[in-house]
Formats: C-alpha cells, structure tokens, sequence
C-alpha cells in the first residue's frame, strides 16, 4: 500500500483522538464502527445483485469496491487505534496468509 494510506489512517485515527478521546468506550465504538461498515458493503452487493425485488439494481460493482474499501479504512484505524501499527499489523497478517498458500 502506498504511504499516504498509512498516514491517513494515523491521522484519522489522532483525529478522533481529538473529537472523542481514547477510552475504552470510544475504542469499542472505533471497533464496532468495521461491522457498520460491513453492513454497508453488504447491501450495496444485494443491491448489485438486484436481490430486493421492490428496488431492483441499486449498485454497480464500483460502489461495492468503495464499500469495502470503507471496511478496509476502518480496520486500519481501528489497528492504529489500539496504539498498534496497523502497517505492521497487515504485513504479518499478509505474510501468514502467504505461507498458508505455499
């Protein structure tokens, strides 16, 4: 990943350091926070599909890619958030899933 998404997810993260604070409450919100996310990926891929009858094709396959990438984000603030550093946290967890496939 380039830098700047690093970067950003460190600010994001000293952001709402800022606004909310650290505790624990706030954390478990940031942490929470990835399963609004998934939610939303969730129903722009049903709307991709057209499952909902009533509404027909609601999203294209680029707004489901956005979606994820939310998810993605989130995770990464949620890491930096746990006072980890969530590029070291994804290269182990790239390398783990690597080794598994070799």
């Amino acid at each position: 990943m380039d830098d700047s998404i690093w970067a950003a997810a460190r600010s994001a993260r000293a952001w709402l350091d800022g606004a909310n604070g650290t505790g624990d409450t706030e954390l478990t919100c940031r942490i929470l926070k990835l399963s609004e996310e998934a939610g939303e990926a969730s129903a722009a891929w049903i709307g991709a599909l057209g499952q909902n009858p009533r509404k027909g094709v609601t999203h294209t396959r680029e707004e489901v890619a956005a979606e994820l990438a939310d998810v993605v984000f989130t995770a990464l603030v949620a890491i930096e958030s746990l006072g980890l550093d969530a590029r070291s946290t994804v290269t182990a967890c790239a390398a783990k899933v690597r080794s598994r496939l070799s």
